[in-house]
């Protein structure tokens, strides 16, 4: 298992720029599977997540072709539906949060989709039941095994559009159910559906596919079956948790970075959420440059009260972002309180900052208070575990900031969300070394 070995308390300077969405890489890949003719997709990101979704399409006897470095070409005309079904791809999948958006599009082409409890992030239960019910009012029947964490939903006599109020507003639910809904027979109504920019993205490649969705951006969705899509071009957003994790790893280290081509419009409030916290995010062109700062101050609401950082559903705050406001917040001046909402273990990580020298009271399971220090106090170096993407990122950020050495183990859970982070970064001064 890889590590990663910081010698930290060193300041970057320099120009970054962001991959490709991660969140949005897993449902526009998944949805190649709608049809048979040729979709070629930009901007891919050289990730984990990714490589193994790519893999196990290949299993499933999609063509790929990778036409340069973050560019690939994908054809479903000749799919292995008995693989579909076997016990090796429902292994394969169970170690891929990501193999859950394979459910729709087989579903919808196919009628019938089997797939083991996906893995993935370890924080907390991650229900799939807005999938499900979505499924089953399209026409489909659900069916778990819950001796094996199997489940297998078939629709028989073919999907039929419906209207729908989803439980909650899940991103890769609504995803799911739109690449299910496209191909269904008559107009599907998604109402309480997510809309972020990935969803958004997902309901642009799907039209000029020749879908027939309505209402893309809103939680208002309109969609009319056809019976077959085509192929097209796409081009990936740039990953926007990356672009804040920038934002925050130059405020820590008071570094002074340029984030380029970062589609400032499809950001929402994150440039915001930073602000809040006291650090300067300038808006250049499409660039966002966060420059070097000493000390950053955390604002309080108009009437004195303490700053609350909160996830929420989109244009709300995105909870991917959570852990690294927090490891943010540990060295601005004032106190703030991050509200986690979705994920019970998602703050289970503050212990680690705690011990290298970080000021935070873990309320609860969802909340924890972090009292700032402001740059007085460094973090000391240690050796620390990454238990999921966004944590392992905010330990890393903390660890360049900390004097000495640190290591971060598990960074293979790094590796599925962030591309070549150490080489990236070193490129603009970090000290990381990748050790086995």
């Amino acid at each position: 298992m890889a590590s990663f070995v910081i010698d930290g308390g060193y300041s970057l300077s320099g120009e970054i720029v962001p991959q490709g969405a991660k969140n949005e890489a897993l449902q526009v890949i998944s949805a190649v599977l709608l049809t048979d003719e040729v979709v070629i997709i930009r901007n891919v990101p050289d990730i984990l997540d990714v490589k193994n979704l790519i893999s196990l399409l290949m299993e499933l006897g999609v063509k790929v072709t990778k036409i340069d470095k973050d560019t690939y070409s994908f054809q479903a005309d000749d799919v292995n539906l008995d693989f579909a079904y076997s016990h090796a791809f429902l292994e394969k999948s169970r170690k891929l949060r990501g193999s859950v958006l394979l459910i729709g599009p087989l579903l919808g082409r196919f009628s019938k989709a089997t797939i083991s409890k996906p893995g993935g992030d370890k924080i907390g239960r991650r229900r799939l039941d807005t999938h499900f019910i979505g499924f089953t009012k399209l026409g489909a029947t659900f069916h778990h095994n819950r001796a094996r964490d199997l489940f297998t939903i078939e629709a028989e006599n073919g999907l039929k559009g419906c209207y729908m109020l989803l439980d909650e507003a899940s991103v890769t639910g609504t995803a799911n159910i739109i690449m299910a809904a496209v191909l269904a027979e008559g107009t599907t109504t998604i109402y309480n559906a997510a809309c972020e920019p990935y969803v958004q993205q997902l309901c642009r490649m799907l039209n000029r596919m020749g879908a027939d969705i309505q209402g893309v951006g809103s939680n208002l969705l309109t969609i009319t079956g056809v019976e077959k899509l085509g192929g097209t071009t796409h081009t990936m957003l740039p990953d926007m948790i990356e672009v804040g994790s920038f934002i925050g790893l130059a405020a820590v280290t008071r570094s002074d970075i340029r984030i380029k081509n970062t589609h400032l419009r499809e950001l929402g409030i994150i440039p915001d959420a930073f602000r809040k916290l006291g650090v300067i995010v300038n808006e250049e062109g499409d660039d966002l440059h966060v420059p070097a700062q000493e000390h950053y101050e955390v604002e309080s609401f108009m009437d004195g009260s303490i700053l609350t950082l909160a996830d929420a559903p989109w244009p709300g705050l995105t909870p991917d972002l959570i852990s690294v406001l927090l490891v943010t917040a540990t060295q601005a001046k004032g106190s703030v309180l991050i509200h986690q909402k979705m994920f019970e273990s998602r703050l289970f990580f503050v212990d680690k900052l705690i011990d290298i020298g970080a000021q935070i009271i873990l309320c609860d399971p969802h909340r924890a208070t972090v009292i700032g220090l402001n740059h007085e106090h460094s973090f000391r170096g240690a050796v620390m575990e990454s238990p999921d993407i966004r944590a392992g990122i905010a330990l890393l950020i903390a660890a360049l900031s900390a004097d000495g050495e640190s290591r971060i183990n598990n960074i293979d859970q790094i590796d599925r969300g962030y591309q070549n982070i150490d080489q990236r970064l070193n490129n603009i001064g970090a000290r990381i070394t990748r050790v086995d």
